[in-house]
């Protein structure tokens, strides 16, 4: 069993999956349209309907959803751990391009990069790496 976080992103998937692909090297397993499923929603065949991002190890499913706002990301955070420093300074400003820092990369007592961003979208990181 596993657990894997859905993002709805109310009609901005497209330009997040190019965020993401360039931010933190995500790739796309898969894509589905509207357009692609019989009896879609009227006037939305060119958006996602379901989406897989692989994030290295990880997968992150996401939709546009219904199309009808702004995204809305509370009350939890995606935590990206990578396997240097380099490596995080490169996601974390990647990450923070159009978003805004809410806490800078620096060392603390548990790893020696960890730092939190809101993505351009809304969405909370933290980027974090703890040497073996």
């Amino acid at each position: 069993m596993r657990v894997e976080p859905y993002l709805y992103f109310q009609g901005r998937c497209d330009e997040a999956i190019a965020f993401y692909g360039q931010a933190v090297g995500a790739s796309v397993d898969m894509l589905v349209r509207f357009g692609d499923m019989p009896g879609g929603p009227p006037g939305m065949d060119h958006k996602v309907m379901h989406a897989a991002l692989r994030i290295g190890e990880s997968v992150v499913l996401i939709s546009d959803g219904n199309s009808n706002g702004q995204p809305s990301f509370t009350g939890f955070a995606l935590a990206l751990s990578v396997s240097s420093d380099a490596e995080a300074e490169t996601r974390f400003a990647g990450l923070a391009d159009g978003g805004e820092v809410q806490m800078p990369l620096s060392t603390t007592p548990f790893a020696s990069r960890f730092g939190m961003v809101n993505d351009h979208f809304g969405v909370q990181w933290t980027v974090v790496h703890q040497p073996a």
